[in-house]
């Protein structure tokens, strides 16, 4: 993994890097469904969502974005913040769920930084345009504006 200086962190805005793929698998999707008591028949019961416009079980929304930091920890060569001693969410100022993600898809993350600034010393303020692309299909699964607290 590279570090990098804050001075070069800023100089990457608007620069975009991008994950490998990751299969959303069934028991993924289970395994959110159970963890959020989300069981509604779209994601886990294939049968029955085989009958929807879908053809088959779709990721929750929330599972799609919380795969956010599984795709950034598969981007190769990411750099990193010099003396990172932990990074926190801080919210979104957009998520925008676009296309379903079905079971058996892969996808991968395109992560655009849009904004770093201190906001106290140590304390970064991180903004990413965040999409997650599904192999094959013409429009992403979502697009979230995300924002994140760095402390070093």
């Amino acid at each position: 993994m590279t570090t990098i200086t804050v001075d070069e962190m800023k100089a990457r805005i608007g620069t975009e890097t991008v994950s490998d793929w990751v299969e959303v698998t069934q028991a993924m999707i289970d395994t959110f469904a159970d963890a959020t008591g989300d069981h509604q028949f779209i994601h886990v019961d294939p049968a029955a969502a085989a009958q929807t416009p879908f053809g088959g079980t779709i990721a929750h929304g929330f599972l799609t974005l919380s795969l956010m930091p599984l795709l950034a920890s598969k981007v190769p060569d990411a750099p990193r913040l010099a003396g990172v001693k932990m990074g926190v969410n801080y919210g979104g100022n957009k998520v925008r769920f676009l296309t379903p993600v079905r079971s058996g898809s892969r996808i991968r993350g395109h992560f655009k930084l849009i904004e770093f600034d201190e906001k106290r010393p140590g304390q970064f303020q991180q903004t990413n345009e965040f999409t997650v692309e599904i192999e094959g299909q013409p429009k992403p699964a979502m697009i979230a504006e995300w924002i994140s607290q760095i402390f070093v």
